[in-house]
């Protein structure tokens, strides 16, 4: 069976797809999937072992400028590679009208998505065959699965879902056989300013966790996030701002992690389905639904919903607990 996904953004959302693929995998033997992605998250699907082929989409950048000639070239060419194949069935996992319309609508094989109750935007669901209702009162991840198991036809297994990535990251032991020193990443960047934490509570962490010896990593992506991350480490040796990394090489570094701590932000999820162990830093936005899914996830959110009034102090002492657990199981 050739299955095509559309789930095209955002990262936390492509992520939380990956453990219904897992399910579909190990409960029907021979399936294969492709996916389509928005350009900026192509990596994510080849990563897990059921996915032959992404196809890239860039709806975001092309509606800048949809009918010039380039746009025009780059949307014939998608429409070409989405049609390359008849599909047993095609799963709307995004539930949105763009989605629908300008992918799903287009691509060959019946169609599977959420019915009008059940879709972030309703009029989606007209463009579907088959429409499934799948309660919004539960996590993302096991709304994605159970949208699978009635698109595919089967029950959703117990347990918590396996996004079947981490084994794409295996850490490599350091030079002459020996393995890395322990470090910690911090992820403090996030696109909405009221989901950050103030960088002098970053710093005060920093400061806490001296007597540990550990390195501390601070990716970034943007120039405003390099900016951020060299304030943080200033007079901190042991606090190393990374090079600009590929979304690959960033999961590199989030896999070989002590432990890492976060904003509400996408590469927090890509810790998650890393299987690493994360705090996660919440101000105005609810972890119930959207948050970090996995084993080892900790959510931390503020009394009053406000990330300045998070002391650097409460997030030490759960950090400390995690990587004193972390070190009698592990030995690091």
């Amino acid at each position: 069976m050739r299955v095509l996904i559309v789930k095209t953004s955002s990262m936390g959302d492509v992520l939380h797809t990956l453990p219904a693929l897992t399910d579909a995998m190990r409960l029907l033997p021979g399936i294969r999937f492709d996916w389509v992605v928005e350009e900026n998250f192509v990596q994510i699907p080849s990563w897990h072992p059921a996915v032959d082929r992404v196809i890239p989409v860039a709806i975001r950048r092309w509606r800048k400028n949809w009918f010039g000639a380039q746009t025009r070239q780059e949307r014939c060419d998608f429409k070409r590679q989405l049609q390359l194949y008849q599909y047993d069935r095609v799963i709307d996992a995004q539930g949105l009208i763009k989605s629908a319309a300008l992918v799903t609508r287009m691509a060959k094989g019946e169609k599977h998505g959420l019915d009008s109750k059940s879709a972030r935007e309703p009029f989606a669901s007209w463009f579907y065959h088959h429409r499934h209702d799948i309660s919004r009162q539960q996590h993302a991840v096991e709304r994605i699965r159970q949208l699978f198991a009635a698109s595919l036809g089967y029950q959703v297994p117990p347990g918590r879902g396996d996004y079947s990535i981490a084994g794409h990251f295996a850490r490599v032991g350091g030079g002459h056989g020996q393995a890395a020193p322990p470090y910690l990443v911090f992820l403090h960047s996030t696109t909405r300013d009221e989901k950050h934490w103030p960088e002098s509570h970053w710093r005060a962490l920093i400061e806490l966790l001296s007597p540990w010896n550990m390195q501390i990593k601070l990716p970034w992506g943007t120039p405003p996030e390099y900016q951020r991350a060299l304030r943080l480490s200033d007079n901190y040796p042991w606090v190393e701002v990374l090079p600009r990394l590929t979304l690959a090489e960033v999961a590199g570094v989030l896999a070989g992690a002590a432990a890492v701590v976060s904003v509400d932000t996408g590469l927090s999820h890509l810790a998650a389905a890393l299987n690493r162990p994360n705090i996660t830093l919440y101000g105005p936005t609810d972890p119930g639904l959207i948050g970090g899914y996995g084993d080892n996830q900790h959510a931390l959110p503020s009394d009053d919903n406000r990330l300045a009034n998070l002391p650097a102090t409460r997030v030490y002492d759960e950090l400390a607990s995690l990587l004193t657990l972390e070190a009698s199981g592990q030995n690091i």
